[in-house]
């Protein structure tokens, strides 16, 4: 088992190596082909897209960009959920349903009436067409100060932090419910009986 998890840190290590077009960089910097370009990997375009498709660049920077936003969010919201922090009240009065019935986990969306749902893809609609529309490449809505008053170097290193953190987060809230169909366990479940490693058997950490 060691050795098929080593062989395959090592392919996902030469998976994310830098490019060629990386290496001919004579530095790295922030102004270099805008935001996200992070040491030691530089430009990371595997499938060779900024040269066979340059045009579709920014509409991709700002998928990842409120891909990353968004996951950020489930991430926070997670582990708020998970350690039974909820709103009070009831989510439907007709039904009976407070915040606090609506179980941890994946399967908690199972829980949630079908007007809910209905309410949070309208909200969704509103948000991408009206409010803060995927057409606005800049990522830039305005409902925040954390930009103003930035010199340019500042800006660029908060831009660089935002799209990182959106990465990991992308990987953290795939890999926690990948985990959780693998393991059966909440991520509740999981810290509270030690159980960090998805080979176990769900008691223990291996």
């Amino acid at each position: 088992m060691k050795l098929v998890l080593a062989a395959l840190l090592a392919g996902s290590a030469a998976a994310f190596a830098p490019t060629q077009q990386a290496q001919s960089s004579t530095a790295l910097n922030v102004n270099e082909l805008e935001i996200g370009m992070t040491a030691p990997l530089g430009v990371y375009d595997p499938l060779g897209w900024l040269e066979t498709q340059p045009e579709s660049f920014e509409r991709r920077r700002a998928v990842e960009r409120k891909h990353g936003r968004v996951a950020m969010a489930a991430v926070v919201g997670v582990i708020v959920h998970n350690n039974h922090i909820t709103f009070d009240g009831y989510l439907s009065t007709s039904l009976d349903l407070k915040f606090s019935d609506i179980p941890t986990g994946v399967d908690g969306i199972r829980a949630i009436p079908t007007a809910g749902l209905c309410q949070i893809l309208a909200f969704f609609a509103l948000v991408e067409l009206a409010w803060m529309p995927a057409s606005q490449y800049d990522g830039d809505y305005g409902v925040g100060w954390f930009g103003e008053n930035l010199n340019p170097e500042e800006k660029s290193r908060k831009l660089n932090a935002e799209i990182n953190n959106g990465r990991a987060a992308m990987m953290g809230i795939m890999g926690n419910m990948v985990v959780e169909v693998m393991t059966g366990q909440t991520m509740y479940e999981q810290y509270s009986a030690g159980h960090v490693s998805p080979f176990g058997d769900g008691a223990g950490v291996f």
